[in-house]
């Protein structure tokens, strides 16, 4: 397996631009108290270059993540039926089902360049219901994080179209759970990382100290980060960043290479300023503009 080194460049920015050239992606993400998830996942994906970003959510939260991300539009799903196992309530998960399904219908019309789904998404009936739909409606990249992992390790089918269009980015618990394996050492995670990529396709970022981004033949470790990185919504920014550069025509490797690399490069700047100590994921969003400005200077 070749080791690649290199980072790859930022999209390039036509003069002649305007926000359609550069991607809309849609981030499918929030439940009832993980508003924050999709805020998080939205502004990184904004942060990186999208030119149209929409949040799909919960018609409950739409007025929070509207509030919090004003540039980003909103899709507002239907509210999800009950847990109960009743035939009642089968009935309505088949209503829901369908009535996400078509809340999501601009998937199907090929309106976005790239989706992000499972920050914050729960694991619940409707979280299911959403990664159903947008497994089976999606004519794009998609990267696959968080409770998405999850309801998929909990059972959920994987349409066995466009694998290779899939990114994948487990943390290890998530990967315990995908796979059953818990690697201690890097040789380990580079192990269970081609193994994941050889079952699920696509590109996998195993996500830790020097992060790993894998993909059949090749895979890049990751040099950027630091230990205040590791914070609750750290990882629901890294999934708007690589859904943005998806979006805006990057090759999954290269855009999951140069977004792990952004990402962690942000997480430095942030610390560098604050402390690792208080580092929040929201310092990484505000970090992103120097590290994308000093990734651009760097390739100039």
């Amino acid at each position: 397996m070749e080791r690649v080194d290199a980072i790859p460049p930022l999209p390039p920015r036509p003069r002649d631009a305007h926000k359609g050239t550069f991607g809309h992606v849609l981030i499918a993400a929030g439940s009832p108290g993980m508003a924050g998830a999709a805020v998080l996942a939205s502004r990184g994906a904004l942060r990186s270059g999208s030119g149209l970003v929409t949040a799909a959510t919960p018609a409950s939260l739409s007025p929070i993540v509207a509030t919090a991300v004003s540039e980003a539009t909103g899709i507002l799903l239907p509210e999800g039926p009950s847990g109960s196992d009743s035939r009642s309530t089968a009935v309505s998960e088949l209503a829901y089902s369908a009535s996400v399904r078509a809340a999501l219908r601009a998937l199907d019309e090929g309106r976005f360049q790239a989706v992000g789904i499972g920050p914050g998404l729960g694991t619940d009936l409707r979280a299911r219901a959403v990664l159903e739909a947008v497994l089976e409606l999606a004519r794009c990249p998609v990267v696959i994080d968080a409770d998405a992992l999850n309801l998929i390790a909990a059972g959920v089918q994987v349409p066995l179209r466009d694998g290779s269009q899939r990114v994948w980015t487990p943390h290890p618990g998530e990967l315990e759970r995908l796979t059953g394996e818990k690697p201690r050492t890097d040789e380990e995670r580079l192990a269970a990382a081609s193994r994941m990529a050889e079952k699920l396709g696509g590109v996998v970022v195993l996500k830790g100290h020097r992060t790993i981004v894998l993909e059949k033949g090749r895979y890049r470790v990751n040099a950027t980060g630091n230990p205040g990185m590791a914070t609750g919504g750290s990882g629901d920014v890294l999934t708007g960043i690589i859904t943005s550069l998806l979006g805006q025509g990057l090759a999954p490797f290269d855009a999951a290479s140069l977004g792990v690399h952004i990402h962690g490069r942000a997480g430095d700047i942030a610390a560098g300023a604050l402390g690792e100590a208080s580092l929040i994921a929201g310092d990484i969003v505000e970090s992103l503009p120097a590290a994308f400005k000093e990734h651009a200077s760097r390739q100039a």
